[in-house]
Order: C-alpha cells, then structure tokens, then sequence
C-alpha cells in the first residue's frame, strides 16, 4: 500500500482500478537507423495500423454525431496516403540516416508548419490534421496503446496533467476519478471535475513509471489523498465511507422541487453550469431552474477544424428544448489560455491568460463569430435561449457585437431562415468591467460574474500556476467589493445581475451574496441541492 497527498478538487471518495494515461511516453528521441528499410517498413505497418484506428473511429463518430463531424477520420485516412508527406519521412530516414519515430516527427512538425503560413482558411486549418495523424503513428512506432474511454470499464484516471480538450472527449460515465502530478486548483479541468461531480486531486507526487494499469486505488477528496494497493481493512472502510455520501446525498433529494427562497421570502434563481450537451442530464437530475453557463467553446475543442453551423445550431436546439422553457444561458467561445485549439493558429503567447482569447478572437475573426451566433439565432426559435459575451472590457466592444448581431439578423431575415432576437448579457470579469458596469449595463440585458478570472485579474495571479494557489484568495475583500458595485449598477439601470464563477457555489459566501442582492447563482449541477438547502435557511 503506497499513500500520496495532493491538493483537493472535488470532496468525494471512490474506489476503482487506475488507467493511466502516460503522455510522457510520446517525447521523441532521435535514434540512428541500423537498417533504414526495416525502419521504413515499421512507417508502413504504422500506418496500417493507424488506418485501421481511424476506421473504428470513424463508425463509432458516425453513430454518436453523425456524418459530418465523422468525416474528420476519412481526411486523416487520406493524408495518411499522401505522397509528399510519405515520401518526406523516406527522404529523412534514408539521408539522415535516422529511426522511424524522429523521421515522421520532423515531417509533422514541417507539413504543419506549411499548413498554417498559407493564406487559405482551409489549408491553415490542416496544420491541426497532420500533427495529429504525425502523433498518431509515433504512438504507434512506440507501441503505446491508444485508450478507447468509451469501452474501458469505469476507471480512475491518472496522469501526468489534463488540458480541458483531453477532459472533454472522455466518456463521463466510464471515469471514477482523476488524479495528476501537476494542475492547478482553480483550472478549467478542475472546474470539470467539479461539474462531473467526481473526485478529483491534483499536485500528487506520484512517479508515473510506477503506476500500473488495472492497479486498485482509493481517491478520498475529503482528507486530500490516493491509496495505491489498498489493504483489505482500507477497502472496507472505504467502501462504509462510500455508503454514508450516498446517504447524505439522499438527503439531500428531499430539495428537489423546491421554491429556492429565503426564510424571509427573498427569491435567488438557482441555474446549473455546463459544458456539453450530454451535462444536460446532470441539470435535470440536480432540479436546477435553468442552466446559467453553457460553455460553448467545449464545441470547439478536442477536433481538428472548426464546428459548422448546423452542427452547433443542433446542439444549442437540443439544450433549449430539453430545458423546456426554462433559461438557457450560452456563452460565445472562450477559446485561448489554458483551452488550445490547433487550428486556430493562435500562436504561443508569454502570457496567454492576458492574451488573444475569447470576445478578442470573435472581434477579430468575426466570420467565426457569425457562424456561432447565426446558429445561436436559430436555436432561440426552440426555447429560452439567452447568449452571454466573455471577456469585456469596454462599452466599445458590446456596440461592436451589437453591429455584428445586426449583420447576422440581416442575412437570416434575406435567406428567410426562422429566428429570435434572444435577451443578451455580458461576463464581468475583467477589472475593467467592474469598473465601467454603470456604463455597460445600458447597454445590455443583464450581468454575469465570472469570478474565476477577476480573481486572477484583480490578485494578479495566474490561476493555472500551482504555485500560487496559496495566494489565490477568492474570498479577498476586493473581489468581494467588486461584486457588491457590479450588482449595485445592475440593478441601477434594472437589470438583474449573477454570478457563474466557482465562488457562485461557496456556501460561505452564500449569505453574503443574497444580502448584497445578487439575483442568480449558477453552479455545477452537483450544488445545486446544497446551495437550496443554505439559501432556504438563511433568515433574510
């Protein structure tokens, strides 16, 4: 039995075997070819194998979302047969006289390389393509067994670290657990974590090397830690301490259609945050009134080219009528910082979190933007459908969008495609915003907090480095300040005013919040009951 502390994400505790997920392992050596035909017909069996990898999925991506977004796994099929990209890794092989894994490596970095200099939005977009089948096949020269998290059994998940792309092509319903070496509390993994409603550590010293597949571990997110080989005495306490969540957990069933009001009569809107339209389910379930955050750039992660329209304005339409009625609050990308996607080029930034990402990249890419907000437009026609803008700064950018909203109208009102002009709010999370909310709540329907970045604005600390998670204070009196002189503006001009951040769901703070007349709180579905039971008996 080996026992390891890390930092807590989510206070839960499970049982299960470990699948790792050994990222390490793909770091390419350059290695000198003893026999350069052997090493190319190790490429060809490579690709063979990859095809057949690619064809099962592909079937699978057919069944689950449908032939367009399948198509992907049929272009990875065809570059894989590409002369120039094939007869390079050869060339590499043969004249530096080098293993098969550096040859394909070097040639994926060029290809990709070319790919994104070229002024054709399309051609840019298969830089993401090959690197991917390049990664591809050097797994497969390696010998690294791909992970297929559909057919595992449920699992807890090991790793080194997990970007938000990783978390979200996972099947949810096949993961107990996670644990990482590295990773920040406050990351958007750990915010996924939370809304999965599993447990979840980060900060763990463990050696990967010696972690095993199919090994029996414990994560207890209460005392912070997982138990690797548990004895047989642990897992039977483990498993009794399983039990008395599950019934705390009933207890807390006797919330469920219940008015989220004070003793006092003070009524607060208790919304739900998501990432996927699959979450749907967990607000559903929890009895949440609406959801207050759909992260839509979730849409846009995990692939290798952009969604197309239908394909969001199917998702967005799905949400709002399984909500039947009930608000639906969709935020525009928030891509950039910790959430990369290949193909949109976004480059390598000194400090992302201050850099090219979400309401800047729709401003500047507005083709991008429009696509998502005609298929926004679209889905309004099916149910209460509300779009919030992250990331703004100044009364300046909401006309800007305002104009693009306007161009979009226009197009659908000239193709007669049915829409709705949906109620529309902008994220406060920037100092700035706090600071101008008197002037852009003219110009908009409401206010939602996303307390996770103007913490890490207004502290200026970086809430990805784990290192700062000491110094990372939410409840600090500034941020606490802040909120008050958002909603206070809000209501000034009389719109109502939320907060969709993480501190949302911090029963300490919960009081505080309603005294200061915050309207809604949206949380992970799994806070919801919690945050019912605190809001019900507060004696307000």
């Amino acid at each position: 039995m080996v026992r390891f502390s890390g930092k807590s994400v989510y206070k839960g505790i499970t049982i299960g075997s470990v699948v790792l997920l050994d990222k390490a392992g793909c770091q390419v050596k350059r290695g000198k070819a003893e026999d350069k035909d052997a090493e190319t017909a190790r490429v060809r069996a490579a690709i063979e194998q990859a095809k057949e990898q690619l064809g099962s999925l592909y079937d699978k991506a057919l069944k689950e979302v449908g032939e367009a977004s399948a198509a992907i796994f049929e272009v990875h099929q065809m570059m894989l047969e590409d002369e120039d990209y094939l007869e390079s890794i050869d060339n590499i092989i043969r004249t530096e006289n080098v293993n098969a894994e550096y040859a394909v490596a070097i040639t994926g970095d060029n290809f990709a390389e070319m790919f994104a200099g070229m002024d054709d939005d399309y051609m840019r977009a298969r830089a993401a393509d090959v690197k991917d089948i390049s990664n591809r096949l050097v797994n497969n020269l390696y010998g690294h067994e791909e992970i297929d998290f559909h057919a595992m059994e449920p699992s807890i998940i090991v790793a080194d670290d997990l970007t938000p792309s990783e978390t979200v092509q996972m099947d949810k319903e096949k993961i107990l657990a996670f644990v990482t070496v590295h990773g920040s509390t406050n990351s958007h993994t750990a915010i996924l974590a939370r809304m999965m409603n599993i447990p979840a550590l980060v900060g763990v010293p463990v050696e990967l090397d010696r972690i095993q597949n199919g090994m029996t571990a414990v994560v207890d997110g209460f005392s912070a830690e997982v138990i690797f080989e548990p004895t047989e005495e642990v897992c039977v306490k483990t498993q009794e301490r399983i039990r008395e969540e599950k019934e705390k957990n009933l207890l807390l069933e006797d919330m469920k259609g219940r008015e989220t009001v004070t003793q006092g009569g003070r009524e607060v809107k208790l919304y739900a945050n998501i990432g996927s339209v699959s979450d749907v389910g967990y607000v559903l379930e929890n009895d949440a009134a609406g959801i207050g955050l759909f992260r839509s750039e979730f849409l846009y992660l995990g692939r290798s080219d952009f969604p197309a329209e239908e394909e969001q304005f199917q998702a967005y339409r799905q949400v709002v009528q399984t909500m039947a009625g009930k608000k639906v609050i969709i935020r525009t990308l928030d891509i950039g910082a910790d959430k990369q996607a290949d193909y949109f080029n976004l480059g390598k930034e000194d400090n992302p979190a201050l850099g090219y990402r979400a309401i800047r990249i729709c401003l500047k890419q507005p083709d991008v933007f429009k696509t998502q907000l005609r298929a926004l437009l679209r889905a309004s026609v099916y149910g209460n459908l509300s779009i919030m803008y992250p990331m703004i700064i100044s009364a300046d950018e909401v006309r800007k969008i305002h104009c693009i909203v306007k161009e979009v109208q226009q197009e659908l009102e000239e193709q007669e495609i049915p829409y709705t002009l949906p109620e529309q709010g902008i994220m406060i999370e920037t100092p700035a915003a706090v600071m101008v909310s008197d002037d852009l709540a003219e110009l908009v329907d409401f206010f939602s907090i996303g307390t996770n970045d103007l913490t890490q604005y207004t502290l200026a600390i970086d809430r990805q480095n784990e290192r700062l998670d000491d110094f990372y204070n939410p409840h600090h009196k500034a941020v606490l300040k802040m909120i008050r002189m958002v909603v206070d503006n809000a209501h000034k001009h009389g719109k109502w005013a939320g907060i969709c951040g993480e501190l949302g769901a911090d029963i300490d703070l919960t009081e505080e919040f309603v005294r200061m007349g915050v309207d809604e709180l949206s949380v992970s579905p799994s806070m919801v009951l919690r945050l019912r039971k605190r809001i019900r008996e507060i004696a307000f």
